[in-house]
């Protein structure tokens, strides 16, 4: 079934916003998709698009190896097959992480499968609504760096410090910059704050 212009007009907004989300996870993302227009939008994907069109795949610029699959779901309602659709073809394309962007809310079943896939720290997915992504929460406030930490660092730093993870500030994993920024329970994520007196002002919370 044909999208209509409404329809068109807000997944053109979800796509922009998306782009600048992986890119500032560190996603390649190229100048061309971060400055489409609608008009190219609509170009690309044809007047007669689906949302399923619109499923993509990106890559981390310092680990090929690492990639993301950006998910479209067709359905109003979600539900535990197509969740499952999602983790099969993740399987079959060796990437370990997702987006999945759905109309509404999920059935329950189809968020347990989820949270227990993600539990077990294989795959990975995420879920947002569409209407969470119409507008990018880093342009209407000002929102400092975010930077997870890798496994490594996290544990030089509370050697460093000489703390436990859980001593540190917190935040919540659906905190809306958490979600943008695609942080995860038990990382710990660095924030750089520009400093008129310093420069610059880092600090650290941990993500529950």
């Amino acid at each position: 079934m044909s999208l209509s212009e409404e329809e068109i007009r807000m997944l053109f907004r979800v796509t922009k916003t998306l782009n600048h989300m992986l890119k500032d996870r560190g996603y390649i993302v190229t100048d061309a998709e971060l400055e489409m227009t609608q008009e190219q939008f609509i170009d690309k994907y044809g007047e007669n698009m689906e949302r399923k069109d619109l499923v993509t795949i990106k890559t981390k610029k310092k680990d090929e190896s690492d990639k993301i699959f950006v998910f479209f779901l067709q359905e109003t309602k979600v539900k535990m097959g197509d969740i499952k659709a999602c983790f099969e073809r993740m399987v079959s394309h060796n990437v370990l992480r997702a987006i999945l962007v759905v109309r509404k809310e999920m059935n329950r079943f189809a968020s347990s499968a989820i949270t227990d896939a993600n539990s077990k720290g294989i795959l990975y997915l995420e879920s947002f609504k569409e209407t969470e992504l119409l507008m990018n929460v880093k342009e209407h406030a000002f929102v400092p760096e975010h930077i997870a930490l890798t496994t490594a660092e996290k544990e030089a730093l509370l050697e460093k410090y000489t703390v436990q993870e859980n001593q540190l500030p917190r935040i919540q994993y659906t905190d809306p910059i958490a979600k943008y920024y695609g942080l995860k329970r038990g990382e710990v994520v660095k924030i750089i704050r520009n400093s008129e007196t310093s420069g610059r002002y880092v600090t650290y919370r941990f993500v529950i």
